[in-house]
């Protein structure tokens, strides 16, 4: 006997949010490009910077900040927060996640909120640590800039989405029948 055809909820569910974060990505990044977005992204960064500085300076008498720039005047290396380096972007590809999946609003704010906060906090874990490992080696400082953290905010990002949606699911009914 033929099997029958897939009912629409089960395949539309996928298809609808992969075109909901599909949407919700061109939104989120052409927002971005706004000229009043860039002036709030670029005030964020110096934020983020100023944040970074002030966890450090107990600690390091020699960091300082200028702007954007996180510097040791001691070695002369300094680190900037550049647009993409204050992991905007990997924030808005969460938050469009969160915002196509099938839950309630209220646990779609809680997810924005806790995983901004979360991706936040590993952004300047991972600035600060940048400018330490740039200080002692160029090469280092190259492929942990370059390849190991943008891997781990990017991994950091779904693996926050994947817990989220973990709990933002109602529980799956049991399909064994009762003995």
């Amino acid at each position: 006997m033929p099997s029958k055809p897939a009912g629409r909820s089960q395949l539309g569910r996928p298809a609808r949010f992969f075109l909901l974060l599909a949407l919700c990505l061109l939104l989120g990044f052409g927002l971005v490009l706004t000229p009043p977005a860039q002036d709030l992204t670029t005030r964020f960064s110096l934020s983020l910077v100023s944040l970074s500085h002030s966890l450090i300076a107990p600690f390091d008498a020699h960091a300082h900040h200028n702007g954007a720039i996180l510097i040791n005047p001691a070695t002369g290396f300094g680190v900037e927060m550049k647009d993409g380096c204050n992991a905007v972007n990997v924030t808005i590809l969460f938050w469009a996640a969160v915002l196509a999946y099938p839950a309630s609003w209220r646990w779609k704010a809680f997810g924005l909120v806790l995983g901004t906060l979360l991706i936040q906090a590993l952004n300047v874990v991972r600035f600060i640590s940048l400018f330490y490992i740039g200080q002692y080696s160029a090469t280092w400082f190259d492929f942990a800039h370059g390849y190991l953290w943008e891997t781990l905010i990017v991994l950091d990002s779904l693996v926050l989405f994947w817990l989220w949606v973990h709990r933002a699911s109602p529980p799956l009914p049991s399909t064994h029948a009762p003995a």
